[in-house]
Formats: structure tokens, sequence, C-alpha cells
């Protein structure tokens, strides 16, 4: 079974890997492949052609950049920050 890995700004982005297997860990469920120097790797499935599509970027259909869910995360990680 192949897939591309589909976040635009990963190194890898659009190339084609075999999946090797995938399971759950760390919360998350991961898909892992060999790289083309035949190391296996590890990436979120979310980040993959295998997941099912994200409901908001269905219903948004290229009209937001963003989720509210995401925008939230990144206003309470940016308040870490702040001295």
């Amino acid at each position: 079974r192949t897939f591309l890995l589909t976040p635009p700004f990963h190194p890898l982005a659009g190339q084609e890997f075999e999946q090797v297997k995938q399971r759950h860990t760390c919360d998350e469920e991961r898909v892992y492949f060999h790289d083309r120097a035949g190391r296996l790797r590890a990436a979120p499935l979310g980040w993959t052609s295998l997941a099912p599509p994200d409901p908001f970027v269905v219903m948004a259909a290229g009209g937001s950049l963003f989720r509210v869910a995401d925008l939230l995360e990144l206003t309470r990680l940016v308040a870490l920050w702040k001295p």
C-alpha cells in the first residue's frame, strides 16, 4: 500500500512511499515507511494521503487556511512565550 506525504512544509512532501506498518503511538496514529536511503521513518497518519479527509478542510473548500482549534492552540502557545 503506497501513500504520499502531504504537508507542503515537509521535505518529503509529494513523494510516494510504501507503508511498512501503521500503529498507534504517542497518542496518535503513525505510518511507518522506508525513505529513499532505506531508513525506517514515521509520520503522523494525518500527514499522509492515507488519512480520511479532514471535515473542516472539506467544508471550508479553500475558504480558510486555518482551523479555529489550531488558531486557539497557537494563541495558547504564544501566550506561554510572553514575559
